[in-house]
């Protein structure tokens, strides 16, 4: 397993990365699942407050209670539960600072390692944001930040005024929209990026093609055979899909949504595979031509 600093943080991270919304309602199961994973060298497991209604929180703290010092451990903020199921967005001080202590004891831990704003709009009080998240590590409870965000009006405003560590966003073969400005200003600035979705929904490995974003069934038809080709005989498919996503030197993780002991061989097979080649990255790139943000720019 590879290895990466994750921005300007002192946390290191593998390369392939456990999304923990994926778990299951079984403690014992997911307990099993998670434990495998941190044995295959997966050290960085993404939960956050509102998956499961706080219950991935808990499945994941209760995994790694007696191993707290072995993980990286991070969670998610900003989506305010309703009384009748829904939820309102609220990056305010005041409600961050609520949620945290939430998290911190669904955790079972004192501390979290990457706390991060679950979205984010240009209309938030970001200054405020931004404020709270510093007290929190000053205070020791986080020991860095970051967003969750695809929006480059929001990314921006946060390179300008904050010192957060990454920017988790969705980027894949299929989804190229960062590649146009985001990846390469976070690198320029010392701000990693988390992928999610490198893999499509399972579209660039052989799911049925379906419209993806501004795709044609056709367009992820032909995506997914540009990476079959690539991958060949020597990798398999989500090797290739997800080394797209960690050629570029601005994403240190691809964060993938594990379910099954496969799924995560394959995951940890995708981490361990040789690189792609300039001349491969090329032909994937030209399989298709890119997509670009329409809205929040």
């Amino acid at each position: 397993m590879e290895y990466r600093k994750l921005g300007n943080s002192d946390l290191i991270v593998s390369t392939v990365s456990f999304g923990c919304m994926s778990l299951g309602n079984d403690d014992a199961s997911n307990t099993s699942l998670l434990k495998l994973a941190l044995d295959a060298g997966i050290n960085y497991f993404d939960t956050a407050d509102i998956y499961q209604n706080g219950y991935n929180e808990e499945t994941v703290g209760r995994a790694f209670k007696s191993m707290r010092s072995k993980i990286i451990l991070a969670t998610k903020a900003g989506n305010r539960p309703r009384q009748d199921g829904g939820l309102d967005w609220d990056a305010s001080k005041k409600y961050i600072l609520q949620a945290v202590e939430k998290s911190l004891v669904r955790l079972q831990t004192d501390y979290i390692d990457l706390y991060q704003l679950h979205g984010g709009t240009i209309q938030d009080p970001i200054d405020e944001t931004i404020e709270a998240f510093e007290l929190l590590k000053q205070q020791g409870k986080i020991r860095a930040y970051g967003i969750s965000s695809i929006r480059p009006n929001v990314i921006r405003e946060y390179i300008k005024r904050s010192n957060i560590a990454s920017v988790m966003m969705q980027y894949s073969l299929l989804d190229r929209r960062p590649e146009e400005e985001c990846l390469d200003l976070l690198h320029q600035n010392n701000i990693s990026v988390l992928a999610r979705g490198s893999v499509a929904k399972g579209l660039l490995l052989g799911k049925t093609p379906e419209p993806f974003l501004n795709y044609t069934s056709l367009q992820v038809s032909n995506a997914a055979e540009a990476i079959k080709s690539i991958a060949g005989t020597t990798r398999i498919p989500a090797s290739a899909a997800i080394q797209y996503v960690l050629y570029h030197p601005a994403v240190a993780s691809a964060v993938v949504g594990i379910r099954t002991q496969q799924q995560l061989q394959e995951s940890v097979a995708a981490a361990t595979s040789p690189p792609l080649t300039m001349s491969e990255i090329n032909l994937l790139k030209n399989a298709m031509e890119p997509n670009r943000y329409e809205q929040h720019r």
